[in-house]
């Protein structure tokens, strides 16, 4: 072994991991085990360690006889029940291949479901070393004349399977392994001078020579899937470990090797103490009395060695039942027995090999507690030795199990600093920090004034984001890193937060307007709403025209030429702009500018909107002093009125007109909201006596009660007045507005109107009074002759006959021709024609339509009786209250109900002779007017 070997390999630390124990007998009151005597075959799997002695976990020992010479080789599959092994029946050189089921029995043995000869020629030649595939597919069997014999198919039978010579040599054959990756099987031979591997999941079957020197018999081994199936062979000076296509890693164990098995990940070398023959005496097995070995486990992964004892003369190392059993030829039994993980891990802490026990318990697959745990004890270990460094990086491994606390405590130094940023920037990474952590670290950042690491903090993509951003804009912000928490703001769409700190800290307005132009819409219209009255203080004209767009048709200014076109035939949206008035509060030039173009463009803008224009129009006109100017302000406050928005609601309009006493605006709203006698009252209060008239004449036919009204303030004024009051008396007579009492009572209470004043109007009135008097007199005349003569006819019915002298027909006009007839108001009818048009027997066809409407006009004023408050109604409204009490005298509501219930029997008919001449009457003296 060379010196850098050697050198190597005593830096590997010495510990006791295995507990060694003797296997007692249990049935020989606690005494040593004692094996069968003659072994020459070991192996072990499914429970039992076997040289056809079955030797159960309670130590029971099972003979059966599978050869009649000897054993020779064994090998028992682990995931099978099944034995393969090679001995002899007869004497010379003829080595017989048995497979065994343990699973079935034959006459209390195993059952034998295969033999066949190993030599596959009649070569005579001896077994060196036996392999079987766990697939039971692939069995190999070396010679010691260097040739290998390859059976292929299900081993178990001899129809399903097929023999042939893979490798031929010089040297005898001394390991055998078969790797399975995957659908790949490949074959690993070793001899005492090549190591070799076969692809036997090819055609051809291609080998590559993996070295040029080989091992001693019994010095292979194959490690765990987890250890990549690595082949290994164990020579004089080295272990070396094999892919099938290279030489793996190579480690320098000092000794001749006797004995190669790996087990759970460690490799167990059993080695000659004193000086033996050489590896070339391949069959020499033979050792003295005094000779030692000494059985060594190593851990190639983490460098260390696991146990180390010497025996006396071993047979085998076999692997069962989770411990290792070591055979020797005193027929003696020894168990190594691992210690637990956490008892091994102990031993690592009292000796302070933290790395090593961070290595042991990974391989062990200890969970992410306990490997946090270890981590701790590492990095307090560190921390009281004063490797702040190294004592963070393992506080960072447990980072999501220990309490971030606890290593924030230790590092709050200033001196330390830099080890509790690192600390906190792992526990960002791993999206475990909270809001404080976020705001130490970053006070941790600019205290070590470190703009790199803040720049490399922040400026992490948003899928990388580890950290409450409002947290870090908030610190950044009071650290006075404005800049920073700008960007942060910016990237993470914290709008507010940007613009508070450009307004507030920055005083960049410019950029916030520019910010706020490129938002959608929603976060646009709260904003503007929000720092309007700064913004607009600041740049009044560059808000403003921001304003004109987002309540017209708003679209963010980050978007492109392309998406303006897309968006080209789209509505886009738009604020209301009633809400943003308040803004302007201190910039009324900029508030007429916007009101103004919110009309021009939007036909249907809210009420708030002219309103407030026309109070910035109001306030100008009543502040101008240039009569011209002052004409052209008074017209666009008339326009603006006169506008489709103050047709209906102008309240608040009549309110500011009268606040700055336009009288224009006043006047034009009272008539649009026909408040007529509020325009005549507006006219009355200014003293403005022509315009009061001039209003009565306007809108005296809408509202009539304007002329007595007029009347009225006339008469209460001590000025000459007469002008205005012959107008309005004129006015009154001609439409019969006012009692002539009335007016005269009216008059009374003016000392200046005389009776000059009314003489005409009294004259007129007394002479219509005349004219009217004379007309009702004729007709009374006309109306008690008519009753007179109608009285006579009524009288000459109930006295005499009635003679009917017609001689035509009333309908047809033909000569009268029985059966014919005839009616008291002088119509006769052929029989044939009153049946054709008459509708009743009882009635006149000729007189039909205008007795209805006489009975009509009857029933209209018993319906009309009863109707009190539409007579109150009409007698308040009328100008003339006299003649609509008449109207309903003439209805009978005022006549006196008499109800007979029972009348007398013998007047019954002539009561009813009374009615029906009084119908007549009626009918007749209708017909004659």
């Amino acid at each position: 072994m060379t010196a850098e070997k050697m050198a190597a390999f005593l830096q590997w630390r010495r510990f006791v991991f295995f507990d060694k124990e003797t296997v007692k007998d249990p049935g020989d009151d606690g005494k040593g085990f004692t094996l069968p005597a003659g072994i020459s075959a070991c192996d072990s799997g499914r429970g039992h360690i076997g040289q056809i002695w079955f030797l159960t976990r309670s130590m029971q020992p099972t003979p059966f006889q599978a050869y009649k010479l000897r054993v020779t080789h064994l090998f028992q599959l682990k995931q099978h029940s099944i034995l393969v092994s090679v001995g002899q029946d007869e004497q010379g050189i003829n080595p017989l291949v048995k497979v065994w089921n343990l699973d079935k029995r034959d006459s209390g043995n195993p059952l034998c479901t295969r033999i066949f000869p190993a030599i596959p020629g009649n070569k005579p030649t001896e077994v060196s070393c036996l392999s079987v595939h766990e697939n039971l597919n692939f069995m190999a069997i070396g010679f010691t004349d260097g040739s290998v014999v390859l059976t292929k198919g299900d081993i178990t039978r001899d129809r399903h399977s097929k023999t042939l010579t893979l490798h031929e040599g010089t040297c005898p054959i001394t390991g055998l392994a078969f790797r399975q990756s995957g659908k790949i099987t490949n074959l690993f031979i070793a001899t005492l001078e090549k190591v070799l591997c076969y692809t036997l999941s090819l055609k051809e079957y291609p080998r590559v020579e993996l070295d040029t020197h080989g091992c001693a018999l019994r010095c292979t081994a194959l490690t765990d899937p987890s250890q990549d199936s690595q082949f290994i062979v164990a020579g004089d000076e080295c272990v070396y470990l094999y892919q099938p296509d290279e030489r793996g890693p190579c480690f320098g164990f000092e000794g001749q090797k006797l004995l190669v098995h790996w087990y759970r990940g460690y490799l167990l070398l059993l080695t000659r103490i004193c000086k033996t023959p050489n590896k070339s005496e391949f069959g020499s097995r033979e050792t003295s009395p005094s000779e030692k070995q000494l059985l060594t486990v190593y851990d190639l992964d983490n460098k260390f060695i696991a146990y180390s004892a010497a025996f006396d003369d071993v047979i085998d190392v076999l692997a069962e039942w989770g411990s290792l059993y070591i055979l020797t030829r005193d027929r003696r039994l020894c168990v190594l027995q691992e210690k637990d993980t956490q008892t091994k891990l102990e031993m690592l802490f009292k000796k302070n090999l933290f790395v090593m026990a961070i290595n042991l318990a990974k391989n062990q697959h200890l969970d992410s507690d306990g490997l946090s745990e270890i981590f701790r004890q590492y990095g307090d270990h560190l921390y009281v030795k004063g490797d702040h460094d190294g004592a963070i990086q393992q506080y960072i491994r447990t980072i999501g199990k220990l309490e971030p606390s606890y290593v924030i405590r230790k590092f709050l130094d200033a001196q330390r600093i830099h080890n509790l940023t690192a600390y906190l920037q792992a526990l960002h990474r791993q999206s475990l920090a909270n809001a404080d952590h976020t705001t130490l670290l970053l006070n941790c950042y600019t205290k070590l004034k470190d703009s790199s690491k803040l720049e490399e903090f922040i400026m992490t993509s948003e899928s990388e984001v580890h950290f409450d951003v409002e947290i870090a804009i908030k610190v950044l912000r009071q650290a006075g890193y404005y800049s920073h928490a700008v960007f942060l703001a910016e990237k993470h769409t914290h709008h507010e937060w940007y613009l508070k700190i450009q307004l507030e800290d920055l005083k960049n307005y410019q950029e916030a307007l520019r910010y706020i132009g490129r938002l959608p819409f929603e976060q646009a219209e709260s904003n503007m709403k929000r720092y309007g009255k700064t913004l607009m203080h600041h740049v009044p004209e560059e808000t403003t025209r921001l304003l004109k767009g987002l309540c017209t048709d708003y679209r963010p200014s980050r978007e492109t030429p392309a998406d303006r076109e897309s968006l080209g035939h789209t509505l886009g949206n738009k604020a209301n702009s009633e809400e943003f008035i308040a803004i302007f509060v201190n910039n009324p030039r900029e508030l007429r500018a916007f009101l103004e173009h919110m009309m021009e463009v939007e036909a249907q803008s809210p009420q708030g909107v002219y309103d407030t224009l026309l109070e910035l129009r109001l306030q100008d006109w009543a502040h101008e002093q240039d009569a011209q100017e002052k004409n052209s302000l008074q017209e666009a406050v008339l326009s603006l009125l006169k506008s489709e928005n103050y047709s209906t609601v102008f309240d608040k309009a009549l309110v500011l007109c009268q606040m700055h006493n336009f009288k224009e605006g006043v006047l034009y709203l009272y008539e649009q909201g026909q408040l007529y006698q509020q325009i005549m009252h507006y006219h009355m209060q200014n003293e403005e006596y022509g315009k009061v008239v001039e209003a009565c004449q306007r809108y005296g036919e809408k509202e009539a009660c304007l002329w007595e009204q007029a009347l009225g303030y006339f008469a209460r004024k001590e000025e000459d007045c007469k002008e205005y009051i012959t107008a309005v008396l004129q006015h009154i007579d001609r439409n019969n507005l006012m009692p002539p009492l009335l007016v005269v009572q009216t008059l009374a209470h003016n000392s200046t109107a005389t009776l000059s004043v009314i003489k005409d109007y009294l004259i007129n009135k007394l002479q219509q009074e005349s004219e009217q008097i004379s007309e009702d007199e004729r007709k009374i005349r006309e109306y008690r002759v008519e009753t007179t003569q109608l009285r006579q006819e009524i009288e000459e019915l109930r006295s005499s006959a009635k003679i009917f002298q017609k001689t035509k027909c009333s309908m047809c006009n033909s000569p009268l021709e029985l059966p014919s007839v005839h009616f008291l108001c002088s119509h006769s009818f052929h029989q044939h024609c009153f049946e054709s048009y008459a509708e009743s027997e009882a009635e006149c066809p000729t007189c039909a339509p205008d007795n209805r409407k006489v009975m009509d006009m009857l029933r209209a004023q018993d319906q009309k009786r009863d109707l009190h408050e539409h007579f109150h109604r009409q007698l308040k409204c009328s100008n003339d209250g006299f003649s609509v009490v008449a109207d309903y005298f003439g209805r009978g509501v005022f006549n006196k109900l008499t109800l007979i219930t029972d009348p007398p029997g013998g007047k019954a008919g002539a009561a009813s002779l009374d009615s029906d001449l009084q119908r007549d009457l009626l009918i007749h003296t209708k017909r004659n007017v």
